[in-house]
């Protein structure tokens, strides 16, 4: 998720909503926008999701189907 602002000579910034790191500034169009944005690695993004799944598994291992 992204925060696009318009500069006074027409260029854009991009900042990252989740870490709030500027991915990109003066960047002439939108379509570079989507480009640099695709090559953004959030750090707080990406630990979100493993602490996401590191749930996910805890709580399976919790309540294991049963088998048999």
């Amino acid at each position: 998720m992204y925060s696009h602002t318009q500069n006074e000579n027409g260029t854009y910034n991009t900042r990252c909503l989740y870490c709030f790191m500027t991915v990109a500034s003066a960047v002439e169009t939108e379509e570079e926008l989507v480009v640099l944005e695709a090559h953004h690695i959030c750090p707080e993004r990406a630990l979100a999701d493993l602490l996401a799944e590191e749930m996910a598994a805890a709580a399976h291992a919790q309540h294991p189907h049963n088998q048999g």
